[in-house]
Order: structure tokens, then C-alpha cells, then sequence
């Protein structure tokens, strides 16, 4: 069951609605405010929309990157299988 979590994102508190636990709420929170800090480290005077933006697209390569990646494995552990099928026939 979704439940109602307050957030706070660039000091706004949001409500989401989450079936995970307030432990993993909290830790999503946590994470996109690193995210989001890193940014406004490094552009100060950057507008906050222009922030989120950006953080939102690190994230969103992060993501895909990841997503490839493991696609790789899962084609790798697919020729490893078929690999050891031929070994074990051959024998």
C-alpha cells in the first residue's frame, strides 16, 4: 500500500507516494540532493530549475549506462551458457 512521504528537494518539501519503506524514501532524498549539491558547487549562481535539470540528466545517463551494461552481462552470461552446453555435449 502507497503511503505519503514529505521530501525536501532545494529546501521544498514535496509529497510522494511510495509502496517503499521510509527508509528508502530517505535514502532516494539523500541521494538526489548529492546529486543535486554536487551541481550547485561548481555553478553557484545557477537558477535552481537549471539545477534540476541537470541533475536529472546525470542521473538519467547514470541510469542508461547501468541499463547497458547490463544488457552486456546478461549476453555474455547467454554465450557463457551456450558455450558450456557445447563442452558438456562434447564430452
Amino acid at each position: 500500500m502507497k503511503q505519503t512521504h514529505l521530501v525536501t528537494i532545494l529546501g521544498r518539501e514535496i509529497p510522494v507516494k511510495s509502496s517503499a519503506p521510509e527508509a528508502a524514501v530517505r535514502e532516494v532524498e539523500t541521494f538526489v540532493n548529492q546529486r543535486i549539491h554536487e551541481i550547485t558547487t561548481k555553478l553557484a549562481a545557477a537558477d535552481p530549475q537549471l539545477v534540476v535539470t541537470l541533475a536529472l540528466l546525470n542521473l538519467a545517463e547514470q541510469y542508461l549506462s547501468q541499463q547497458a551494461g547490463t544488457t552486456d552481462l546478461d549476453t555474455l552470461d547467454g554465450r557463457l551458457q551456450e558455450m558450456l552446453g557445447r563442452i558438456d555435449a562434447a564430452l
